[in-house]
């Protein structure tokens, strides 16, 4: 890389040029992917949350399942009790409702379901599978258990407050975990007091989910209840606005993916242009074109390195900055990847560019098109 070298250190304006161009890219790619992060966990942690190999919504006559209008009849939590190969059914309500504390009134998600050191329900297979989710539930009908979001959007409730929802009145029992259900914290609640609370906003009180662990032909249980089974992960596209909320910013993620490689790919263009004659000449002394283009490589790798490495900082230093304010997730999925994701398209683009190198004419260095 001796040539590579010093291009670097003769143009430096250049190359920090296209550097700096490297680390605002990377730094939008990034803070973008923290921010979509974020969206996402204040879109579905509860439900990742729901302890189970599969999650049952109720199967509509047409359409998709959908979280917030399915309903689970008791005859088909019964049929799903009993099916072969199923160890654990947890059934889950799920409704949107506001609670009131310190004076305070915020939107919060009620889940209703059976804490995670009892018996799911009478008749349930097996016992309630632990998780955060279910280790927030209280154990008494008079009492509430509170996200980490929830208590600070209700004044900064603790254990120990009361809260008001829906004319009843609960006691704190628990603060933990940050859970969140379409961007509302989660207040959990036993299913029978979940029950009373989901008719009062008109609802039936029936199970909106079941969470079902086994080994069971899960397609044909679920044909046989008018029920859809899916993994948890799979289950998020039956939350409202969440496919079209993350697709909108996964492709704002892509195109600036692109414009990264497009960015990169230019410049070098033009850079190995620039220099062709140079290139013709070590040719014509001797160089291989396998060593010209790990030259060049190189090059690019060092400017791709440092104006991504610059990028990231930023980004680390900026989402911890934001998370207070802002739904931001630092991860190594929202920074090592959008990174090597970075590098990987900008050594791509760079590559593109190596025509130059690749068909150059030693002949052109001795002067005989002159």
């Amino acid at each position: 890389m001796f040539v590579a070298w010093r291009d670097l250190r003769f143009a430096r304006g250049r190359f920090v040029l296209i550097g700096s161009v490297v680390a605002l890219i990377t730094l939008l790619v990034g803070f973008l992917a923290g921010l979509t992060g974020g969206l996402a966990a204040q879109n579905v942690s509860a439900v990742l949350a729901l302890p189970g190999d599969r999650i049952v919504l109720q199967q509509p006559s047409t359409g998709q399942p959908s979280f917030s209008e399915s309903s689970i009849s008791s005859k088909a939590v019964a049929s799903w009790r009993k099916a072969s190969g199923v160890t654990h059914v947890l059934p889950v309500g799920i409704v949107q409702g506001k609670a009131k504390a310190h004076g305070t009134t915020a939107a919060v998600a009620l889940f209703g379901l059976t804490h995670s050191g009892g018996q799911a329900d009478s008749g349930t297979a097996g016992t309630a599978m632990a998780s955060a989710l279910t280790a927030l539930a209280p154990t008494s009908d008079d009492s509430v258990g509170l996200s980490a979001g929830a208590a600070k959007d209700l004044g900064g409730a603790r254990v120990g407050d009361t809260v008001s929802i829906l004319g009843s009145t609960f006691t704190v029992s628990s603060v933990d975990g940050d859970l969140w259900y379409s961007h509302t914290p989660v207040a959990a609640f036993t299913p029978a007091a979940w029950a009373q609370l989901d008719k009062g906003t008109g609802g039936s009180g029936e199970a909106t989910a079941l969470a079902v662990s086994g080994d069971a032909d899960w397609n044909a249980v679920a044909d046989s209840t008018h029920t859809s089974a899916t993994t948890p992960l799979s289950s998020l596209a039956a939350l409202d606005a969440f496919k079209s909320e993350i697709g909108s910013l996964g492709l704002m993620i892509a195109m600036l993916f692109g414009i990264s490689a497009l960015v990169v790919g230019a410049f070098f263009t033009v850079w190995t242009m620039q220099r062709s004659a140079d290139v013709a000449v070590l040719k014509a002394l001797g160089a291989t074109t396998k060593s010209l283009v790990r030259d060049a490589l190189g090059q690019a790798t060092v400017v791709l390195v440092v104006g991504i490495g610059i990028g990231m900082l930023v980004v680390t230093g900026l989402g911890l900055l934001a998370s207070g304010a802002l739904p931001f997730l630092l991860s190594p999925l929202t920074t090592v990847a959008p990174a090597v994701a970075m590098a990987v398209l900008g050594l791509a683009g760079a590559a593109v560019a190596l025509r130059n190198v690749t068909k150059s004419d030693p002949l052109t260095a001795l002067g005989s098109n002159r």
